[in-house]
């Protein structure tokens, strides 16, 4: 089963190696240097400069927009998932499990809003999805207000220093029939 590491910055060399990632999402501030570790071929490394903020409007920030969601969205649908998908940004609270979430709604398009957010919250109890990426994720997949919702319903997540790397599973668990 496909796998989403979300990381924060801090963390992205030792949980690509540790999951052996080969592709990763990074959402960091535009213009913010970073080494991407080596196991993670540049073709296969989509750089969003994004802040983590919920409205544009701020002097010298730069807003999520739909051009950077559709190429999450774009992104995910590429990924072979043979490997985890790592996904970062700052803390790996706000801009990394929002796009996590699209990613799985991106590759898996007819689950459940709720579960998927139920999972991402017993996958980390400090994740707070970045509600702009959430709802501009919810509008280019045609959830109708249904991710927005449901991510709304998780609530805030507990107080974090950002050193909180987990691991978030993208798919539904199968369904066991008896019998």
């Amino acid at each position: 089963m496909p796998q989403i590491i979300v990381s924060p910055l801090s963390r992205i060399a030792e949980m690509a190696v540790r999951h052996r990632c080969r592709e990763m999402v990074s959402l960091l501030a535009k213009d913010q240097s970073f080494h991407r570790p080596a196991v993670i071929d540049a073709s296969r490394h989509l750089l969003l400069g994004v802040n983590d903020i919920s409205f544009a409007g701020n002097d010298g920030l730069v807003a999520p927009q739909e051009t950077h969601v559709a190429q999450v969205i774009d992104f995910a649908r590429q990924w072979d998932r043979s490997a985890p998908l790592l996904v970062h940004c700052w803390m790996g609270i706000s801009r990394s499990p929002a796009a996590a979430a699209i990613a799985a709604l991106a590759i898996a398009p007819d689950q459940d809003e709720m579960a998927l957010a139920r999972r991402l919250r017993a996958a980390s109890a400090y994740v707070t999805p970045n509600s702009r990426l959430i709802e501009i994720g919810d509008h280019l997949l045609s959830r109708n207000g249904r991710l927005v919702a449901a991510i709304k319903a998780i609530g805030r997540g507990a107080d974090a220093d950002g050193n909180m790397p987990f691991v978030f599973s993208p798919l539904p668990e199968p369904a066991v029939h008896a019998g």
